[in-house]
């Protein structure tokens, strides 16, 4: 089973789900999404809380010179970490703890570790955030209010994901070729415009008209008189 909260914290609204034990866990640890992003208590056992970030539109390079933890709201990053230490036992009565978060395709899971554990790709790109108790009840009861419980099949989800993107993708492709045909055929057209521009002067009627063999023999009195 999975939770899911809503943030309003923004427009639209931001989806935030978490697994109901570690064996869900390892559920959403399989199948999450590119656009996921991964919160947990640092040096706590706490739940894995999962904020997912609207799909790029198609077209959008994978690669970008803004840091990835810039497409996190403060708003919604300041609702993931509450939700994240009020659903840690052990951080949930701690008056501040710091909460850690990644992209979900940062995480590394092999098989020496334990039902939902899970390892970093690239510290480097693990951000913290530090949060109180106090301040968080307001966030947390805020939340709770939204929560709602689902058995979605995360597998398939994830493969509904990629098709669509797949589709935006193609249609990108199939419009930029089209683009590249136009372009191509109008490139053509001038071409044959530039070397067939002087056709009409080659011409039989022209020729003759300009060739002096079918003058009569005193055609050059009108110059000379």
């Amino acid at each position: 089973m999975v939770y899911y909260f809503t943030s309003t914290a923004v427009q639209p609204p931001a989806s935030i789900y978490v697994g109901k034990d570690k064996f869900e866990n390892e559920e959403l640890i399989a199948h999450g999404w590119p656009e996921d992003i991964w919160f947990h208590v640092d040096g706590l056992s706490s739940a894995h809380i999962y904020l997912r970030l609207p799909l790029p539109a198609p077209g959008t390079p994978q690669t970008s010179e803004q840091p990835w933890h810039a497409s996190v709201p403060p708003a919604v990053l300041t609702d993931c970490a509450h939700l994240t230490a009020a659903n840690s036992i052990a951080g949930s009565k701690q008056p501040h703890v710091t909460v850690v978060y990644t992209p979900w395709a940062n995480l590394r899971k092999d098989g020496s570790m334990a039902v939902g554990q899970v390892g970093f790709k690239d510290s480097k790109m693990v951000r913290r955030v530090g949060v109180g108790r106090v301040e968080g009840k307001g966030v947390v009861k805020s939340l709770e209010k939204t929560r709602r419980e689902a058995w979605p099949d995360l597998k398939a989800e994830r493969e509904g994901r990629d098709r669509e993107v797949g589709r935006g993708e193609r249609r990108i492709r199939e419009g930029v070729k089209k683009e590249e045909q136009k372009l191509a055929e109008e490139h053509a057209r001038l071409k044959w415009q530039k070397e067939h521009m002087y056709d009409d002067l080659h011409t039989d009627d022209n020729l003759q008209t300009s060739s002096n063999q079918d003058r009569e023999a005193d055609f050059l009195d009108d110059f000379i008189r």
